[in-house]
């Protein structure tokens, strides 16, 4: 263990020679990367989209902090893994994240920053969720021919006085009931919500706003909406066959389906019994429910096995072959998840410890918008590179946590990092494309 005192540390002895350290090493940062941050800004825009979103009712003479400062200081600070607002009371004199803002003063203090949260209203988080679906927009410099959209919601557990705070059976835990909608890996809505709700309450109308923006800036795109058993709901479905938006979506297990696929599991069973092989069967077939106002057509998933038989259904209007929707569509749904543990865990999307609700929205979003900028770090800078893949975590730990030394005076400001470090070349394939007009 090391020998700690007030002044410094003790680290033993290497040979004759003691190991000392303390925090005296000046202007130093431990968080080098974040000048590959500051040039994906740059290129999208999005600390000044989401600055130009927010209400700002401060006396304009009294300014200190400009808002796309106080905005870019608390996306910088949540990719580089830093969650709560104290932390910034040490990082304001951070000389690399003040280079990175964009300034050479102290940045924000923990207060200010608090406040910045403290004053959102409804307005600015749908201006919010529209800045996500505006940059999602802006990443496609050739209009796509074909979009599938993910819808999901997923659970925020809640430990203090929350407004709209409610207890939810399933996770067994008081919490929030977010709903998420990505694309591919982008985030387009994130939208908070009571957790006392039915979980595809809003998605309809989400999925309109949605739909409605796409097709107005690529009018011949086809819309895929893709959602699992929660979100078979006739408002969703019936919306989406009005406005030739195609669909697939999972459709909850019941009796009356159980009966349809009776005599393909029998069969089944019997090829189970005489070959000992796990089977698994593709078939289709039409069928209502009896709040439906006409059949539809379900594709189901049949296995048999040593558990017995486990068949899954879906719902589409899609005019495709019964195992490509199955198999090629419908299971890559799975993706959107990793997607929804990726911002809530990786960026910190849990983070609702404030009272008010729409505080607590506007912290999922800055997550949410923090995701947007590691992943369009990762499609910018780090293509074709053993990080084209990695979640924002590992890209944090190997890319961003780097120590730089910075030197500044009146002609320029020069960062020096580690000469040995592992991931070197990495590093400057990433400048070197993000330095590119």
């Amino acid at each position: 263990m090391p020998n700690c005192t007030a002044e410094g540390m003790a680290f033993g002895r290497l040979g004759r020679r003691l190991i000392e350290a303390n925090f005296e090493g000046g202007a130093l940062s431990s968080d080098g990367g974040l000048m590959l941050l500051r040039q994906v800004d740059r290129k999208i825009g999005l600390s000044k989209a989401v600055a130009s979103a927010l209400h700002d009712p401060r006396d304009p003479d009294l300014i200190v902090h400009d808002l796309r400062d106080l905005v870019a200081q608390r996306l910088y600070g949540l990719c580089c893994g830093y969650e709560d607002l104290n932390d910034h009371a040490a990082l304001r004199q951070d000389p690399l994240m003040q280079t990175a803002v964009g300034t050479g003063d102290a940045l924000a203090s923990s207060p200010t920053l608090c406040r910045m949260e403290h004053r959102a209203n409804r307005t600015d988080v749908v201006a919010l969720n529209r800045v996500l679906v505006e940059q999602f927009i802006a990443s496609h410099p050739v209009p796509p021919g074909e979009l599938v959209l993910d819808v999901d919601a997923s659970d925020i557990p809640l430990h203090g006085d929350q407004e709209q705070r409610e207890f939810h059976a399933y996770y067994d835990h008081y919490c929030y009931l977010p709903l998420y909608v990505y694309c591919g890996k982008a985030m387009l809505a994130c939208v908070l919500r009571r957790s006392r709700i039915d979980g595809a309450r809003h998605a309809a109308a989400v999925i309109k706003l949605l739909v409605s923006r796409l097709r107005q800036a690529w009018p011949a795109v086809r819309i895929i909406v893709r959602g699992d058993s929660g979100f078979c709901r006739q408002r969703l479905i019936r919306w989406c066959e009005r406005h030739g938006t195609g669909y697939v979506i999972g459709v909850a297990r019941n009796a009356r389906l159980h009966r349809i696929v009776e005599a393909w599991e029998q069969a089944m069973a019997r090829q189970y019994a005489e070959t000992g092989a796990k089977q698994r069967r593709i078939r289709e077939f039409q069928y209502a429910a009896g709040s439906w106002d006409r059949e539809r057509r379900i594709v189901t998933r049949l296995e048999f096995g040593g558990q017995g038989a486990n068949p899954r259904f879906i719902v589409s209007n899609l005019d495709r072959p019964a195992d490509e929707l199955y198999d090629s569509l419908y299971c890559q749904r799975g993706e959107a998840e990793n997607r929804i543990k990726e911002t809530q865990l990786d960026l910190f999307g849990t983070r609702t410890s404030s009272r008010k609700f729409l505080t607590n929205w506007l912290r999922t979003l800055f997550s949410a918008l923090a995701y947007t900028l590691m992943q369009r770090l990762r499609e910018l800078a780090l293509a074709d590179t053993d990080l084209a893949r990695a979640s924002a975590a590992t890209i944090r730990v190997k890319l961003l946590k780097i120590g730089a030394a910075v030197m500044r005076n009146t002609r320029r400001i020069r960062i020096l990092f580690a000469s040995h470090h592992p991931l070197r070349d990495l590093f400057l394939t990433a400048a070197r494309a993000l330095a590119s007009p």
